[in-house]
């Protein structure tokens, strides 16, 4: 496939500025791109590498532009560099058809037009499979579980007995979905097991990453909002709700009962003790440990997690802690002088 600038620039609403003739045969990043290909930029502090680059043109932004090659200036680069890519790159994933012979199929399962169902799947009794499902080889899908409409179910993902997944939504291989959750009464050093009879609700266009865990509840259910993102290595303990379009990043753990409000951002490795509550909006940056509940519209950083400035200023107070204890002790040495020559007198 091969598109001239000023048509890409029509299909992306965007304004070209040099030759709008450039044919654009293809679409890479802004380092790997070649001849031909067509790359974005989206962060104005990388705008040396537009002019090292070897593509043919730049999707931009208006505040990182060159002369050094022909541009298309949109307001969201990378939105538009997207729909680029499924231009020049269609999906070729090559998705199974069908019901394979070695799947095992329980009694009273309801299936969907068009549903996929790999090699060696188990469907067990009374689950509900929405129309357009894909679940690759390997998957185990409990009794009484329901999966909406144009669900992608990756290779040896388990999702447990009772779970309501919606539609729209994809699971990476080795996800366990509805696993107990960690509930345990200690008497005598012996511990009891808790019953957890709850279950795991997930709402549309949900995405959840490689080897995530989400338990499901001790009562009721363990909730992830509509649109939500879970990278790779989240673990999700039973009765935590979080809210729609959160982004959670690699390795984040949540313990019991948090509730993680709409449009909050998890970075990688945060720990959440149970019990708390993450407000609206909030950003909470890589490897912050939250012992405490977060107000809505803010950023929390550190160990313990602070307002985001607040800690910035214990890290730069930290950096001058050697020097301020070479201080104090020339200080210190210059009190002792200063006290020796008094008692001199």
């Amino acid at each position: 496939m091969q598109k001239t600038l000023n048509e890409i620039a029509k299909l992306i609403d965007g304004k070209v500025v040099g030759n709008g003739d450039t044919v654009i045969t293809g679409a890479s990043g802004i380092r790997e791109a070649s001849e031909g290909d067509i790359t974005f930029l989206a962060n104005s502090k990388y705008c040396s590498l537009m002019d090292k680059t070897r593509a043919a043109a730049i999707i931009t932004s208006e505040d990182a532009q060159t002369k050094a090659k022909p541009i298309i200036l949109t307001q969201n680069p990378s939105l538009a560099f997207v729909k680029i890519i499924s231009m020049f790159t269609p999906d070729d994933a090559g998705h199974p058809n069908g019901i394979d012979y070695t799947a095992v199929i329980g009694r009273n399962v309801s299936l969907g037009n068009n549903v996929t169902i790999g090699a060696y799947s188990v469907i067990a009794d009374n689950a509900i499979i929405g129309d357009d499902v894909i679940i690759y080889a390997g998957c185990y899908i409990g009794h009484h579980t329901k999966i909406g409409n144009q669900t992608l179910i990756y290779p040896h993902v388990s999702i447990r007995e009772r779970i309501s997944i919606g539609n729209r939504v994809i699971i990476h291989s080795g996800a366990v979905i509805g696993s107990d959750g960690f509930g345990f009464i200690t008497i005598k050093e012996v511990h009891h097991k808790i019953p957890q009879v709850g279950s795991v609700e997930i709402h549309d266009d949900v995405e959840i990453g490689a080897n995530v865990t989400i338990d499901r509840a001790r009562f009721g259910k363990t909730v992830i909002g509509r649109g939500t993102k879970i990278d790779n290595l989240v673990q999700i303990a039973h009765n935590v709700t979080i809210g729609e379009n959160a982004l959670i990043v690699a390795q984040v753990g949540v313990a019991g009962s948090v509730i993680v409000g709409n449009n909050v951002t998890l970075g990688g490795q945060v720990g959440l003790v149970g019990h708390i509550t993450i407000g609206d909006n909030a950003v909470v940056t890589g490897q912050s440990g939250v012992a405490k509940s977060i107000p809505p519209n803010t950023m929390f950083s550190g160990y313990p997690a602070r307002p985001y400035m607040t800690n910035q200023r214990v890290n730069a107070s930290l950096q001058n802690l050697p020097k301020l204890i070479s201080t104090v002790r020339e200080l210190k040495k210059k009190i002792e002088e200063l006290e020796a020559k008094l008692k001199d007198k």
